[in-house]
């Protein structure tokens, strides 16, 4: 296993983590919540990040290749 997947594998475990620990928050908040709740919209942001952060690292990147092999070559990598 090369140590950058060693590095994205453990990056998940601890994303999925805390997204497991502020799911058990939001359930636990005290109800009533008012719109202008500051705590409760912070926790509703945390989770976003943390699931925005999850589906980056599932994400597939395109990665463009260059057509010519060096700058001033005339032969296409094609």
């Amino acid at each position: 296993m090369n140590d950058y997947s060693e590095c994205l594998d453990i990056a998940r475990q601890e994303l999925k983590l805390a997204q497991a620990a502020l799911k058990r928050d939001l359930a636990e908040y005290p109800t009533p919540i008012a719109g202008c709740d500051e705590q409760f919209n912070h926790l509703l942001d945390q989770r976003e990040r943390v699931r925005n952060a999850l589906a980056a690292l599932e994400a597939p990147n395109f990665v463009p290749t260059p057509r010519k092999l060096s700058p001033g070559r005339s032969i296409e990598s094609r």
